[in-house]
């Protein structure tokens, strides 16, 4: 058969049901590629079943040290007494207030921080010159132990906003320097090459270095939530009248341990969940704004 009237038969055949075979065929995985999914899976599961076994055994040793008296259940607590204080406050209400007034705190810095700290980027990005002057001033900044401030915000803003203030200036120096330093690498031969095309510098910043810094906006946010949370705690022990910090801080001081360690565990839940609410949003955001 001649090259013509073979390409004729495959052209009677149609050129879609070739499409359609070799789909087909790239659609089912081979048996080494199954075996492999499998052998991945099954060390998922058992990551998550080993991070799961240690906390137990943490929680157990502690329980056991607590009831045996190898260390004094007064200073430490144990799970046991933990979970009862917890129920015993969700009881009252106060867990829900409690844990509300701390992650709106937490929530309002980190939106301060990232809004005004990504534009202190933006114009730093955009001039080299003032970022050259204010380097110096931002290492030292970020040097600065925060409590310091505590008794200036304190003074400034009252003791409600005080809590704010110490939120936003624990996170929002690394904000701006973490976002100036994802601008400047990002895209660099795409900006050369827009800069010889005679592009402005906001076109440049528009469709090359804002889309390019998207993962650096999200390694930020997740750097960012947690920063913050430190801040709107430690603001909290400062002043204020309620927050997980405020629990903290009345269970150390008469003495109730309990409490102190039930807060504790509290914050820690509230910490994983708004680590994962940025994890989800920073996903979307990779996935809408994907950039190569």
């Amino acid at each position: 058969m001649s090259g013509f009237e073979q390409f004729g038969e495959l052209d009677e055949k149609g050129w879609g049901g070739m499409a359609e075979n070799s789909a087909a065929t790239r659609a089912v995985p081979s048996a080494a590629y199954r075996a492999y999914l499998r052998c991945q899976r099954g060390r998922i599961r058992r990551i998550r079943a080993g991070r799961w076994l240690l906390l137990l055994v943490v929680l157990g040793i502690w329980e056991l040290a607590a009831r045996l008296h190898w260390v004094d259940p007064m200073l430490t607590s144990m799970p046991s007494q933990i979970a009862t204080s917890f129920w015993a406050l969700a009881g009252q209400g106060q867990i829900g207030y409690h844990t509300w007034v701390t992650v709106q705190e937490t929530l309002g810095g980190f939106v301060l921080s990232m809004a005004v700290g990504g534009l202190a980027a933006v114009v730093l990005w955009w001039s080299s010159f003032l970022s050259k002057v204010l380097e110096p001033y931002l290492v030292v900044l970020n040097a600065l132990p925060k409590v310091a401030l505590g008794p200036i915000f304190y003074i400034w803003l009252g003791d409600r906003n005080s809590i704010y203030g110490m939120a936003v200036a624990i996170s929002i120096v690394v904000t701006v320097l973490m976002l100036e330093s994802g601008f400047r690498e990002a895209g660099r031969d795409k900006l050369k090459l827009m800069e010889s095309l005679g592009a402005t510098r906001w076109q440049m910043f528009e469709l090359v270095v804002l889309p390019a810094s998207v993962p650096s906006l999200v390694a930020t946010m997740k750097v960012n939530i947690g920063l913050t949370l430190v801040g709107a705690i430690m603001g909290e022990f400062l002043s204020s009248k309620a927050g997980l910090g405020f629990l903290i801080l009345y269970g150390g001081q008469v003495f109730q341990m309990n409490l102190v360690m039930t807060s504790i565990a509290l914050l820690v839940i509230v910490s994983i969940m708004l680590y994962g609410l940025i994890v989800v949003a920073g996903r979307l955001l990779q996935k809408r704004y994907h950039f190569e």
